[in-house]
């Protein structure tokens, strides 16, 4: 995997939106081409195939792959991907609570410009699962920083929505 290839699979995903559902399978064809250049059992690949099946309506072949590609030892930037993507599929396919233990941890990772991801799929599974007052009060903190006033209200507003009262 060099950047000639990182360049490749990004030049292939900003075309995705040019293939109907007719053509999905074109356009997975193009991503296991990709993947197909990198070392058998390549948690990347494994990824990145993933990415493919869920982004043309297929939760549920994205889930084994997500996971194959977590065990192979996916970490980093598209490991923390990874996880949310596993937690929307295993929403989508009915299993909530099982994204809601894969990314709970994920609130105490170190920050990075996906904790709002985190935080929008986690608030998905728990609205799921009949959470809705936890749920929001995430999609309210995770709102907060970017408004541009009444953030500290709206912070404090999305603590107490879960916070024992006293």
């Amino acid at each position: 995997m060099n950047q000639d290839w990182e360049d490749r699979v990004a030049a292939a995903w900003a075309r995705i939106d040019e293939y109907s559902e007719d053509s999905a399978a074109e356009f997975r064809a193009v991503i296991d081409a990709l993947t197909a250049e990198l070392p058998p059992g390549s948690p990347v690949a494994l990824f990145e195939q993933g990415c493919a099946w869920d982004s043309t309506g297929h939760s549920d072949r994205a889930v084994p792959l997500y996971r194959a590609a977590l065990d192979a030892g996916l970490d980093g930037y598209r490991g923390r991907r990874a996880k949310i993507q596993l937690s929307s599929s295993l929403r989508n396919t009915g299993r909530p609570a099982e994204g809601v233990k894969l990314l709970t941890p994920e609130l105490l990772a170190p920050s990075d410009e996906l904790d709002d991801a985190v935080r929008a799929f986690l608030a998905l599974c728990l609205a799921d699962l009949g959470r809705e007052r936890e749920a929001l009060s995430l999609t309210l903190g995770a709102l907060a920083p970017h408004l541009p006033r009444y953030q500290r209200s709206t912070a404090n507003y999305a603590r107490l929505l879960v916070e024992p009262e006293g």
